[in-house]
């Protein structure tokens, strides 16, 4: 027989043996839950950055300085905990390959940064090798951003072709119109006109037919021009072209060791009173000693001076702590695009390349050194402007800045 007490007991175990496990079954649930409330992260441990620039040859130091750019800007995001997505920080890593500054080296390398599964590439920086390249990072649906800036590069009906800067139908304008002042003189006379020199590439052959036309339209004189290769550096056929037709000045659009070649071929002509004006491709340390020897040299470039910008002082300051010299070319945009990226990844809150590259042609998104960077729907940089700069005192001195010309 059981008595009342110890019924009572036993009713009283029975009872929190019910309340233990109704505990136990709403933990459970509650576990399950937040397993599904919480954001599972499914994608890589890692995101890789591809970097495709000439790391080797001629262009070297100009392909090195968009590297060293990307990695700094790698570096201080994983220093800082990384990208957050989905709720997680994921670091990156730069994954770089060497396009040699030759179409045929730039789909290589884009066949190797597919095969690395890249997220993006930062690509390439000759415009012959961007639209080379780019159908492979087209058809693997990875982001291309390219400091190139040859018109026909976003033309080509891809949608993963971004442009960092502007492209050379603003920086034709801007060579024209400096180009048209010297020409003219301070009197506003037409004198001996001007003659042209390009490098028989895409960009450079294509920059000298538009600086062409917009001169004829109005009415500057050509006195001479003169189609290379690019690798050249005799022009004497060239400097024996102005001796005969007395230019004073030439619009040189080759690569920096050519017109560096020039120079010297133009004072042992006892051609020292020539006015040059290059693009981009001159704005080095190439020129900086041998441009000495001419009357002016000027160059026009959508890759703005890092100085000129308002962050750009600090952006100096960490370049020079982590690479022990300042930047020779476009470093800080390839800094940038990497801190696009970043911040497009962290809206989205996923690695998907689709939702990367639509958010990409729909925002402004950080870019802590140039202040602004934003893609059209057909991937042209909106906020791009060229700016003329003449050689003086052994530095590259800005004259003006516009986006309009």
């Amino acid at each position: 027989m059981v008595s009342i007490t110890d019924a009572w007991r036993q009713r009283r175990r029975r009872a929190g043996l019910i309340v233990l496990g109704a505990l136990g079954a709403f933990g459970a649930l509650a576990m399950v839950g937040a397993a599904t409330l919480l954001p599972v992260w499914r994608g890589p441990d890692v995101l890789r950055i591809g970097v495709a620039q000439p790391l080797s040859g001629e262009l070297a130091a100009q392909g090195a300085d968009m590297l060293n750019g990307v990695t700094l800007a790698v570096e201080e995001i994983n220093a800082a905990g990384g990208v957050r997505i989905g709720g997680r920080a994921v670091k990156l890593a730069v994954v770089p390959a060497d396009d040699r500054a030759e179409p045929e080296a730039g789909k290589a390398a884009a066949r190797a940064l597919v095969a690395a599964d890249v997220l993006v590439a930062v690509a390439d920086l000759n415009s012959g090798v961007s639209i080379a390249a780019a159908p492979t990072y087209a058809a693997a649906g990875i982001p291309q951003l390219a400091i190139s800036t040859k018109p026909q590069f976003t033309q080509l009906k891809l949608p993963t072709t971004l442009r960092l800067v502007a492209n050379d139908d603003l920086q034709a304008r801007a060579i024209a119109e400096q180009t048209r002042q010297l020409a003219h003189g301070k009197d506003g006379k037409d004198g001996k006109g001007y003659a042209v020199l390009d490098d028989g590439t895409p960009y450079g052959e294509g920059l000298a037919d538009d600086v062409v036309r917009l001169l004829a339209e109005q009415r500057v004189t050509l006195a001479a021009r003169h189609s290379s290769d690019s690798r050249s550096i005799d022009f004497e056929p060239f400097v024996a072209e102005l001796r005969r037709t007395r230019a004073e000045v030439v619009v040189a659009l080759v690569s920096d060791f050519q017109a560096e070649a020039l120079v010297r071929q133009l004072v042992a002509a006892g051609l020292s009173q020539v006015r040059l004006i290059g693009s981009d491709t001159l704005k080095t340390d190439k020129l900086l000693a041998a441009g000495r020897a001419l009357q002016a040299v000027y160059v026009t470039s959508p890759i703005l001076e890092v100085g000129e910008l308002p962050a750009g002082r600090a952006f100096l300051e960490r370049f020079r702590a982590r690479f022990r010299d300042a930047p020779v070319y476009g470093a800080h945009y390839g800094y940038d695009a990497v801190h696009l990226v970043a911040d497009a990844l962290t809206r989205n809150g996923t690695t998907d390349k689709a939702k990367l590259l639509d958010r990409l042609k729909r925002f402004d998104g950080h870019a802590p050194v140039t202040g602004s960077m934003r893609f059209g729907a057909d991937g042209e940089q909106r906020y791009g402007a060229v700016s003329v700069y003449q050689l003086s005192g052994g530095r590259w001195l800005p004259v003006m800045r516009s986006d309009r010309w």
